[in-house]
Protein backbone atom coordinates (compact mmCIF):
# COMPACT_ATOMS: atom_id res chain seq x y z
CA UNK A 1 0.00 0.00 0.00
CA UNK A 2 1.36 3.40 -0.99
CA UNK A 3 2.31 5.64 1.91
CA UNK A 4 -0.10 8.51 2.47
CA UNK A 5 1.55 11.80 1.42
CA UNK A 6 2.20 14.51 3.99
CA UNK A 7 3.79 17.94 4.31
CA UNK A 8 6.69 19.03 6.56
CA UNK A 9 5.85 20.01 10.13
CA UNK A 10 5.34 23.73 10.53
CA UNK A 11 3.92 24.16 7.01
CA UNK A 12 0.30 24.24 5.82
CA UNK A 13 -1.87 23.72 2.77
CA UNK A 14 -4.46 26.42 2.12
CA UNK A 15 -7.82 25.67 0.54
CA UNK A 16 -9.55 27.97 -1.94
CA UNK A 17 -11.67 29.41 0.90
CA UNK A 18 -8.55 29.98 3.01
CA UNK A 19 -6.72 31.62 0.11
CA UNK A 20 -9.63 34.04 -0.33
CA UNK A 21 -9.10 35.11 3.28
CA UNK A 22 -5.33 35.35 2.89
CA UNK A 23 -5.67 37.44 -0.26
CA UNK A 24 -7.97 39.78 1.68
CA UNK A 25 -5.10 40.25 4.17
CA UNK A 26 -2.46 40.77 1.48
CA UNK A 27 -4.65 43.13 -0.56
CA UNK A 28 -5.52 45.24 2.51
CA UNK A 29 -1.88 45.63 3.54
CA UNK A 30 -0.78 46.22 -0.05
CA UNK A 31 -3.36 48.99 -0.55
CA UNK A 32 -2.30 50.80 2.64
CA UNK A 33 1.38 50.58 1.71
CA UNK A 34 0.55 52.07 -1.68
CA UNK A 35 -1.34 54.95 0.01
CA UNK A 36 1.92 55.94 1.70
CA UNK A 37 4.01 55.80 -1.47
CA UNK A 38 5.74 52.44 -1.00
CA UNK A 39 6.70 50.46 -4.13
CA UNK A 40 6.82 46.68 -4.43
CA UNK A 41 9.93 44.56 -5.06
CA UNK A 42 10.71 40.82 -4.77
CA UNK A 43 13.89 38.93 -3.90
CA UNK A 44 14.80 35.21 -4.34
CA UNK A 45 13.60 32.58 -1.86
CA UNK A 46 17.23 31.55 -1.33
CA UNK A 47 20.20 33.76 -0.61
CA UNK A 48 23.91 33.06 -0.25
CA UNK A 49 24.64 32.01 3.32
CA UNK A 50 27.30 34.70 3.40
CA UNK A 51 24.43 37.19 3.09
CA UNK A 52 22.37 35.64 5.89
CA UNK A 53 24.81 34.38 8.52
CA UNK A 54 25.71 36.68 11.41
CA UNK A 55 22.80 39.08 10.85
CA UNK A 56 20.29 37.62 13.33
CA UNK A 57 22.42 36.81 16.35
CA UNK A 58 23.58 33.35 17.41
CA UNK A 59 20.03 32.09 18.00
CA UNK A 60 18.85 33.34 14.61
CA UNK A 61 21.76 31.67 12.81
CA UNK A 62 20.66 28.32 14.26
CA UNK A 63 17.22 28.76 12.72
CA UNK A 64 18.43 29.21 9.15
CA UNK A 65 17.39 26.49 6.71
CA UNK A 66 20.53 25.60 4.76
CA UNK A 67 20.47 24.14 1.23
CA UNK A 68 22.90 21.41 0.19
CA UNK A 69 25.15 22.34 -2.72
CA UNK A 70 24.05 20.78 -5.99
CA UNK A 71 26.11 18.10 -7.70
CA UNK A 72 28.69 15.95 -5.92
CA UNK A 73 28.99 18.16 -2.86
CA UNK A 74 30.92 15.49 -0.94
CA UNK A 75 33.69 15.21 -3.55
CA UNK A 76 37.09 15.15 -1.87
CA UNK A 77 35.60 14.64 1.59
CA UNK A 78 36.84 11.70 3.64
CA UNK A 79 34.16 9.36 5.09
CA UNK A 80 34.59 10.48 8.71
CA UNK A 81 35.51 14.09 7.98
CA UNK A 82 32.00 15.58 8.22
CA UNK A 83 31.32 13.72 11.46
CA UNK A 84 34.53 15.00 12.99
CA UNK A 85 33.81 18.57 11.92
CA UNK A 86 30.57 18.87 13.87
CA UNK A 87 27.24 20.12 12.53
CA UNK A 88 28.14 23.80 12.07
CA UNK A 89 31.43 23.30 10.22
CA UNK A 90 30.00 20.44 8.16
CA UNK A 91 27.07 22.61 7.05
CA UNK A 92 29.48 25.39 6.05
CA UNK A 93 31.40 22.92 3.86
CA UNK A 94 28.42 21.44 1.97
CA UNK A 95 25.99 24.42 1.97
CA UNK A 96 26.53 27.75 0.25
CA UNK A 97 22.89 28.89 0.15
CA UNK A 98 19.98 29.13 2.58
CA UNK A 99 16.29 30.01 2.63
CA UNK A 100 15.70 33.60 3.69
CA UNK A 101 14.94 34.07 7.41
CA UNK A 102 13.23 37.42 6.92
CA UNK A 103 12.82 40.06 4.21
CA UNK A 104 14.94 42.81 5.78
CA UNK A 105 18.44 41.36 5.29
CA UNK A 106 17.71 40.41 1.64
CA UNK A 107 16.38 43.95 1.19
CA UNK A 108 19.63 45.41 2.54
CA UNK A 109 21.52 43.20 0.09
CA UNK A 110 19.21 44.41 -2.69
CA UNK A 111 19.84 48.08 -1.83
CA UNK A 112 23.63 47.64 -1.89
CA UNK A 113 23.57 45.60 -5.09
CA UNK A 114 21.26 48.04 -6.94
CA UNK A 115 22.34 51.30 -5.29
CA UNK A 116 23.15 53.01 -8.60
CA UNK A 117 19.54 52.49 -9.76
CA UNK A 118 17.76 53.70 -6.62
CA UNK A 119 16.52 57.20 -5.79
CA UNK A 120 16.91 57.97 -2.08
CA UNK A 121 14.98 57.85 0.12
CA UNK A 122 13.77 54.53 -1.25
CA UNK A 123 10.43 53.23 0.06
CA UNK A 124 9.78 49.56 -0.70
CA UNK A 125 7.29 46.94 0.32
CA UNK A 126 7.61 43.20 -0.10
CA UNK A 127 5.07 40.39 0.48
CA UNK A 128 6.76 36.98 0.31
CA UNK A 129 7.29 33.80 2.37
CA UNK A 130 10.19 33.28 4.78
CA UNK A 131 11.48 30.14 6.50
CA UNK A 132 12.76 29.43 10.01
CA UNK A 133 13.87 26.07 11.44
CA UNK A 134 11.92 26.74 14.61
CA UNK A 135 9.93 24.28 16.73
CA UNK A 136 6.36 24.37 15.34
CA UNK A 137 3.66 25.36 17.81
CA UNK A 138 0.42 27.34 17.93
CA UNK A 139 0.94 30.60 16.06
CA UNK A 140 4.52 29.67 15.05
CA UNK A 141 5.29 28.12 11.68
CA UNK A 142 8.41 27.14 9.77
CA UNK A 143 7.09 28.67 6.56
CA UNK A 144 5.13 31.90 6.78
CA UNK A 145 4.55 35.15 4.94
CA UNK A 146 5.85 38.56 5.93
CA UNK A 147 4.54 41.84 4.58
CA UNK A 148 7.38 44.34 4.97
CA UNK A 149 7.67 48.06 4.38
CA UNK A 150 11.04 49.83 4.70
CA UNK A 151 12.46 53.28 4.09
CA UNK A 152 16.21 53.63 3.48
CA UNK A 153 18.26 56.75 2.89
CA UNK A 154 16.55 58.97 5.48
CA UNK A 155 17.35 59.61 9.16
CA UNK A 156 14.06 61.43 9.79
CA UNK A 157 11.86 60.18 12.62
CA UNK A 158 8.87 61.12 10.46
CA UNK A 159 9.43 57.71 8.86
CA UNK A 160 8.77 56.04 12.21
CA UNK A 161 5.65 58.18 12.60
CA UNK A 162 4.31 57.15 9.18
CA UNK A 163 4.98 53.49 9.82
CA UNK A 164 2.93 53.68 13.02
CA UNK A 165 0.15 55.37 11.05
CA UNK A 166 0.28 52.47 8.58
CA UNK A 167 -0.01 49.96 11.44
CA UNK A 168 -2.96 51.88 12.84
CA UNK A 169 -4.71 52.03 9.45
CA UNK A 170 -4.19 48.34 8.62
CA UNK A 171 -5.53 46.99 11.90
CA UNK A 172 -8.41 49.45 11.93
CA UNK A 173 -9.41 48.19 8.46
CA UNK A 174 -9.21 44.62 9.74
CA UNK A 175 -11.30 45.48 12.79
CA UNK A 176 -8.62 44.06 15.12
CA UNK A 177 -7.99 45.87 18.41
CA UNK A 178 -4.25 46.04 19.03
CA UNK A 179 -1.66 47.63 21.27
CA UNK A 180 1.35 49.10 19.45
CA UNK A 181 4.39 48.79 21.72
CA UNK A 182 7.37 51.08 21.20
CA UNK A 183 10.85 51.24 22.72
CA UNK A 184 14.33 52.28 21.59
CA UNK A 185 17.55 50.30 21.45
CA UNK A 186 19.43 53.41 22.61
CA UNK A 187 17.33 53.33 25.79
CA UNK A 188 18.27 49.68 26.25
CA UNK A 189 21.94 50.54 25.67
CA UNK A 190 21.59 53.30 28.28
CA UNK A 191 20.07 50.81 30.71
CA UNK A 192 23.04 48.48 30.16
CA UNK A 193 25.41 51.37 30.92
CA UNK A 194 23.47 52.40 34.03
CA UNK A 195 23.46 48.92 35.57
CA UNK A 196 27.19 48.60 34.93
CA UNK A 197 27.10 46.14 32.04
CA UNK A 198 27.59 48.22 28.86
CA UNK A 199 29.28 45.36 27.03
CA UNK A 200 26.36 42.97 27.66
CA UNK A 201 23.67 44.83 25.70
CA UNK A 202 23.01 41.86 23.37
CA UNK A 203 22.66 39.40 26.27
CA UNK A 204 20.39 41.79 28.13
CA UNK A 205 18.10 42.47 25.16
CA UNK A 206 17.85 38.78 24.19
CA UNK A 207 16.85 37.92 27.77
CA UNK A 208 14.33 40.68 28.51
CA UNK A 209 12.71 40.18 25.10
CA UNK A 210 11.47 36.87 26.54
CA UNK A 211 9.81 38.51 29.56
CA UNK A 212 6.24 37.94 28.33
CA UNK A 213 6.98 34.30 27.49
CA UNK A 214 9.02 33.03 30.45
CA UNK A 215 8.42 35.56 33.24
CA UNK A 216 10.71 37.79 35.30
CA UNK A 217 12.25 35.05 37.45
CA UNK A 218 13.43 33.04 34.41
CA UNK A 219 14.72 36.21 32.73
CA UNK A 220 16.79 36.99 35.83
CA UNK A 221 18.15 33.43 35.85
CA UNK A 222 19.12 33.78 32.19
CA UNK A 223 20.86 37.12 32.83
CA UNK A 224 22.88 35.58 35.64
CA UNK A 225 23.69 32.55 33.48
CA UNK A 226 25.22 34.73 30.73
CA UNK A 227 27.50 36.48 33.20
CA UNK A 228 25.70 39.53 34.62
CA UNK A 229 26.49 40.16 38.27
CA UNK A 230 23.71 39.90 40.87
CA UNK A 231 24.16 43.63 41.48
CA UNK A 232 23.52 44.48 37.83
CA UNK A 233 20.44 42.23 37.72
CA UNK A 234 19.15 43.87 40.91
CA UNK A 235 19.58 47.36 39.42
CA UNK A 236 17.56 46.26 36.39
CA UNK A 237 14.44 45.26 38.39
CA UNK A 238 12.88 48.72 39.01
CA UNK A 239 13.46 49.65 35.35
CA UNK A 240 11.55 46.59 34.14
CA UNK A 241 8.73 47.37 36.59
CA UNK A 242 8.14 51.01 35.56
CA UNK A 243 4.45 51.93 35.20
CA UNK A 244 2.33 54.96 34.32
CA UNK A 245 1.40 56.87 31.17
CA UNK A 246 3.82 57.07 28.27
CA UNK A 247 4.87 60.55 29.39
CA UNK A 248 5.38 59.44 32.99
CA UNK A 249 7.48 56.44 31.96
CA UNK A 250 9.58 58.63 29.65
CA UNK A 251 10.20 61.09 32.47
CA UNK A 252 11.12 58.30 34.91
CA UNK A 253 13.50 56.54 32.53
CA UNK A 254 15.08 59.88 31.54
CA UNK A 255 15.84 60.52 35.21
CA UNK A 256 17.25 57.01 35.61
CA UNK A 257 19.45 57.38 32.52
CA UNK A 258 20.56 60.95 33.28
CA UNK A 259 24.24 59.95 33.10
CA UNK A 260 23.87 58.13 29.74
CA UNK A 261 24.04 60.30 26.62
CA UNK A 262 23.00 57.37 24.46
CA UNK A 263 20.04 56.52 26.70
CA UNK A 264 18.78 60.12 26.74
CA UNK A 265 19.04 60.25 22.94
CA UNK A 266 16.75 57.23 22.78
CA UNK A 267 14.28 58.85 25.18
CA UNK A 268 14.08 61.96 22.99
CA UNK A 269 13.53 59.89 19.85
CA UNK A 270 10.61 58.00 21.41
CA UNK A 271 9.21 61.25 22.82
CA UNK A 272 9.25 62.84 19.36
CA UNK A 273 7.43 59.89 17.77
CA UNK A 274 4.76 59.76 20.47
CA UNK A 275 4.22 63.53 20.53
CA UNK A 276 3.94 63.72 16.74
CA UNK A 277 1.46 60.83 16.64
CA UNK A 278 -0.87 62.67 19.04
CA UNK A 279 -1.89 64.95 16.18
CA UNK A 280 -2.75 61.88 14.07
CA UNK A 281 -5.50 60.74 16.44
CA UNK A 282 -4.53 57.08 16.22
CA UNK A 283 -7.48 54.72 16.66
CA UNK A 284 -5.30 52.00 18.21
CA UNK A 285 -3.43 52.12 21.52
CA UNK A 286 0.30 52.94 21.52
CA UNK A 287 2.37 52.23 24.61
CA UNK A 288 5.98 52.70 25.69
CA UNK A 289 7.21 49.27 26.82
CA UNK A 290 10.72 49.34 28.28
CA UNK A 291 10.90 45.53 28.29
CA UNK A 292 10.49 45.40 24.49
CA UNK A 293 13.86 44.48 23.00
CA UNK A 294 13.27 42.88 19.56
CA UNK A 295 16.12 40.37 19.81
CA UNK A 296 17.54 40.96 16.32
CA UNK A 297 20.99 42.54 16.57
CA UNK A 298 20.65 44.97 13.68
CA UNK A 299 18.16 47.35 15.35
CA UNK A 300 19.74 50.60 16.55
CA UNK A 301 16.88 53.05 17.25
CA UNK A 302 13.11 52.93 17.75
CA UNK A 303 11.65 49.42 17.81
CA UNK A 304 8.00 48.36 17.52
CA UNK A 305 5.83 45.35 18.24
CA UNK A 306 2.06 44.89 17.90
CA UNK A 307 -0.06 42.66 20.14
CA UNK A 308 -3.69 41.67 19.52
CA UNK A 309 -5.85 42.60 22.51
CA UNK A 310 -8.64 40.03 22.07
CA UNK A 311 -6.64 36.91 21.14
CA UNK A 312 -3.81 35.10 22.95
CA UNK A 313 -1.06 35.00 20.33
CA UNK A 314 2.48 36.33 19.88
CA UNK A 315 3.31 39.62 18.20
CA UNK A 316 1.54 40.12 14.87
CA UNK A 317 3.71 43.00 13.62
CA UNK A 318 7.21 44.19 14.47
CA UNK A 319 10.05 46.34 13.25
CA UNK A 320 12.45 49.14 13.96
CA UNK A 321 15.37 51.28 12.79
CA UNK A 322 18.59 49.62 11.65
CA UNK A 323 21.15 52.31 10.87
CA UNK A 324 24.07 49.93 10.36
CA UNK A 325 22.60 47.09 8.32
CA UNK A 326 23.81 47.99 4.83
CA UNK A 327 27.28 48.69 6.25
CA UNK A 328 27.63 44.92 6.62
CA UNK A 329 27.47 44.74 2.83
CA UNK A 330 29.98 47.52 2.18
CA UNK A 331 27.62 50.51 2.13
CA UNK A 332 28.03 52.33 5.47
CA UNK A 333 26.08 55.36 6.56
CA UNK A 334 22.71 54.41 5.05
CA UNK A 335 19.90 54.53 7.60
CA UNK A 336 16.82 52.38 7.35
CA UNK A 337 13.59 51.75 9.26
CA UNK A 338 10.88 49.20 8.59
CA UNK A 339 7.96 47.12 9.81
CA UNK A 340 6.76 43.61 9.04
CA UNK A 341 3.18 42.33 9.31
CA UNK A 342 2.97 38.63 10.21
CA UNK A 343 0.29 37.59 7.72
CA UNK A 344 -0.11 34.07 9.12
CA UNK A 345 -0.73 35.27 12.65
CA UNK A 346 -3.10 37.98 11.40
CA UNK A 347 -4.92 35.20 9.51
CA UNK A 348 -5.33 33.24 12.75
CA UNK A 349 -6.56 36.31 14.64
CA UNK A 350 -9.13 37.19 11.97
CA UNK A 351 -10.33 33.57 12.01
CA UNK A 352 -10.71 33.46 15.78
CA UNK A 353 -12.58 36.76 15.87
CA UNK A 354 -14.59 36.00 12.68
CA UNK A 355 -13.79 39.42 11.20
CA UNK A 356 -13.71 38.61 7.49
CA UNK A 357 -16.23 40.62 5.43
CA UNK A 358 -18.62 38.48 3.37
CA UNK A 359 -17.26 39.77 0.06
CA UNK A 360 -13.74 38.65 1.02
CA UNK A 361 -14.76 34.99 1.27
CA UNK A 362 -17.23 34.78 -1.66
CA UNK A 363 -15.59 33.83 -4.95
CA UNK A 364 -18.62 33.25 -7.21
CA UNK A 365 -21.55 35.66 -7.16
CA UNK A 366 -23.74 34.10 -9.85
CA UNK A 367 -24.16 30.44 -10.84
CA UNK A 368 -26.09 29.30 -13.93
CA UNK A 369 -27.86 25.94 -13.55
CA UNK A 370 -27.28 23.58 -16.48
CA UNK A 371 -30.48 22.01 -17.90
CA UNK A 372 -29.03 20.71 -21.16
CA UNK A 373 -27.11 21.52 -24.34
CA UNK A 374 -29.31 24.32 -25.71
CA UNK A 375 -29.87 25.92 -22.30
CA UNK A 376 -26.15 25.73 -21.45
CA UNK A 377 -25.27 27.50 -24.71
CA UNK A 378 -27.60 30.37 -23.76
CA UNK A 379 -26.18 30.41 -20.23
CA UNK A 380 -22.63 30.76 -21.58
CA UNK A 381 -23.63 33.88 -23.54
CA UNK A 382 -25.42 35.41 -20.52
CA UNK A 383 -22.47 34.55 -18.27
CA UNK A 384 -20.17 36.55 -20.51
CA UNK A 385 -22.45 39.59 -20.16
CA UNK A 386 -22.29 39.24 -16.36
CA UNK A 387 -18.52 38.80 -16.32
CA UNK A 388 -17.96 41.85 -18.51
CA UNK A 389 -19.92 43.79 -15.90
CA UNK A 390 -17.49 42.63 -13.20
CA UNK A 391 -19.67 39.90 -11.67
CA UNK A 392 -17.85 36.61 -10.97
CA UNK A 393 -19.94 33.96 -12.70
CA UNK A 394 -19.95 30.20 -13.22
CA UNK A 395 -21.94 27.91 -15.51
CA UNK A 396 -22.34 24.45 -13.96
CA UNK A 397 -20.54 22.18 -16.45
CA UNK A 398 -22.76 19.08 -16.25
CA UNK A 399 -26.51 18.70 -16.86
CA UNK A 400 -27.02 16.67 -13.67
CA UNK A 401 -29.93 16.74 -11.23
CA UNK A 402 -30.86 20.23 -10.11
CA UNK A 403 -30.56 19.18 -6.45
CA UNK A 404 -26.86 18.43 -6.94
CA UNK A 405 -26.26 21.76 -8.67
CA UNK A 406 -28.08 23.69 -5.94
CA UNK A 407 -26.06 21.81 -3.30
CA UNK A 408 -22.91 22.99 -5.08
CA UNK A 409 -24.19 26.59 -4.95
CA UNK A 410 -24.91 26.30 -1.22
CA UNK A 411 -21.54 24.71 -0.48
CA UNK A 412 -19.73 27.50 -2.35
CA UNK A 413 -21.80 30.23 -0.69
CA UNK A 414 -23.05 31.54 -4.05
CA UNK A 415 -25.58 34.33 -3.36
CA UNK A 416 -27.44 34.22 -6.73
CA UNK A 417 -28.47 31.33 -8.95
CA UNK A 418 -29.81 31.73 -12.51
CA UNK A 419 -32.19 29.15 -14.00
CA UNK A 420 -32.61 29.06 -17.79
CA UNK A 421 -35.09 26.32 -18.70
CA UNK A 422 -37.25 25.92 -21.80
CA UNK A 423 -39.62 28.75 -20.81
CA UNK A 424 -36.84 31.21 -19.97
CA UNK A 425 -34.91 30.21 -23.09
CA UNK A 426 -37.90 30.96 -25.31
CA UNK A 427 -38.36 34.37 -23.63
CA UNK A 428 -34.64 35.23 -23.78
CA UNK A 429 -34.65 35.66 -19.99
CA UNK A 430 -33.51 33.93 -16.80
CA UNK A 431 -35.07 33.16 -13.44
CA UNK A 432 -32.83 34.78 -10.82
CA UNK A 433 -32.97 33.25 -7.35
CA UNK A 434 -31.62 35.06 -4.29
CA UNK A 435 -30.15 32.20 -2.23
CA UNK A 436 -30.38 34.18 1.00
CA UNK A 437 -34.05 35.23 0.80
CA UNK A 438 -35.37 32.59 -1.60
CA UNK A 439 -36.95 35.30 -3.78
CA UNK A 440 -37.15 34.56 -7.54
CA UNK A 441 -37.58 37.04 -10.43
CA UNK A 442 -37.87 36.61 -14.20
CA UNK A 443 -35.38 39.06 -15.69
CA UNK A 444 -33.24 39.79 -18.73
CA UNK A 445 -29.53 39.30 -18.16
CA UNK A 446 -29.07 43.10 -18.15
CA UNK A 447 -31.73 43.47 -15.45
CA UNK A 448 -30.15 40.67 -13.43
CA UNK A 449 -26.73 42.28 -13.67
CA UNK A 450 -28.14 45.62 -12.49
CA UNK A 451 -29.91 43.98 -9.55
CA UNK A 452 -26.82 42.01 -8.45
CA UNK A 453 -24.51 45.01 -8.86
CA UNK A 454 -27.16 47.08 -7.04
Amino acid sequence: MAQKPSIPKGTRDFSAAEMAKRNYIFDTIRSVYALYGFRQIETPAMENLSTLMGKYGEEGDKLLFKILNSGDFLAGTMPNELHEMGAARAAAKVCEKGLRYDLTVPFARYVVQHREELQMPFKRYQIQPVWRADRPQKGRYREFYQCDADVVGSDSLLNEVELMQIVDEVFTRFGIRVCIKINNRKILAGIAETIGAPDRIVDITVAIDKLDKIGLEKVNEELLAVGLTPESVEKLQPILALTGTNEEKLDQIAATLSESETGLKGVEEVRFVLETLKASALRQTIELDLTLARGLNYYTGCIFEVKALDVQIGSITGGGRYDNLTGIFGMPGLSGVGISFGADRIYDVLNQLDLYPAEATTSTTLLFINFGTAEAAACLQMAQVARRSGISTEVYPDAVKMKKQMSYANAQGVPFVALVGETELAAGKLMLKNMLTGEQQLLTIEEAVALIAG
